[in-house]
């Protein structure tokens, strides 16, 4: 009997660290007819649990802006979630952007991302990078801005200060919370935000969640993030068909739950998922963590 009045109260304990968990979720803008299905089914299957946001990519070519003004801008007038378009300042002048930044404002629309997007094939540098463009988004009306952190260091940074650093510059321009790239060792999430707290930036950091629904698309992602794939994980997926996704998302559910129940005992209370425009993982982790339709 005392074991399983232990297990109760393990079970009760573990159930009180998952209450008042906020969740975001990240779409891309669809180039098909088909992705555009897929994307719309997703919206509104995932928007009965309140996010506290949907967040839409932004590619660097006019006509994926377009895509993504458009996507926003339905989500927010279609469902009541609040909409934050990512918004990029590579190969965009000051004044498209505050363009950009005015027309969204006009539109309602409160939070954006601010990234500095990737550079262009043989394009080493920028004259705007992150931080800038916070800086210029605060200048136009006061946005709610999120910005990038990468836990195990942007691939393009000679080391984790200068990381740390960049990190703070944004924080200092206005930024008000970082989402972090996807990872799968929430010691890693845990360290660097220690990391940051003693660098003193004031920032509220968001881990960001993958849930794995694809195993080689995940370890193309993770080679060009500087993400690493513990051997655990690939072990996992070692000797799956290549057509048994019901157990593959059944692995992923499980990974990404397990993370996000560690991170709610350290205290985090925000998290942000990357879905793939795909809603069913994403929707399965949510009722597990006590989100309900609404």
């Amino acid at each position: 009997m005392q074991s399983y009045a232990q297990g109760i109260d393990a079970l009760n304990n573990s159930l009180s660290e998952l209450r008042n968990i906020n969740v975001s979720f990240e779409f891309f803008p669809p180039r098909t007819e088909q992705m555009e299905t897929t994307l719309w089914n997703s919206v509104q299957r995932l928007a009965p649990l309140k996010p506290a946001y949907m967040s839409v990519t932004y590619g660097a070519n006019s006509g994926e802006r377009d895509r993504t003004h458009d996507v926003v801008k339905r989500i927010q007038a279609e469902t009541g979630v609040a909409a934050a378009p990512h918004l990029t300042c590579v190969d965009a002048t000051r004044d498209e952007l505050v363009q950009i930044a005015r027309d969204y404002w006009q539109a309602g629309i409160r939070k954006i991302v601010a990234l500095r997007g990737d550079l262009p094939a043989g394009v080493a540098k920028t004259d705007l990078y992150a931080a800038d463009l916070v800086a210029l988004l605060k200048e136009v009306a006061d946005f709610d801005i999120a910005v990038a952190a990468y836990p195990e260091i942007h691939p393009e940074a000679p080391n984790g200060q200068f990381d740390l650093l960049n990190l703070k510059r944004k924080a200092e321009a206005g930024a008000s919370a970082a989402i972090t790239q996807f990872f799968f060792d929430a010691e890693v999430f845990l360290r660097f935000r220690d990391r940051a707290a003693a660098a003193g930036i004031d920032l509220e950091i968001i881990p960001g969640i993958l849930p794995v629904t694809n195993y080689n698309t995940l370890v193309r992602f993770a080679g060009m993030t500087n993400v690493n794939v513990p051997g655990w994980l690939h072990r996992m997926y070692d000797g799956l068909a290549d057509n048994d996704q019901t157990t593959r998302n059944l692995l992923g559910a499980s990974i990404a739950m397990d993370m996000t129940r560690i991170l709610a005992k350290e205290g985090v209370r925000n998290f942000h998922f990357y879905t793939l425009n795909r809603c069913e993982l994403s929707y399965a982790i949510c009722h597990m963590l006590g989100l309900r339709a609404t």
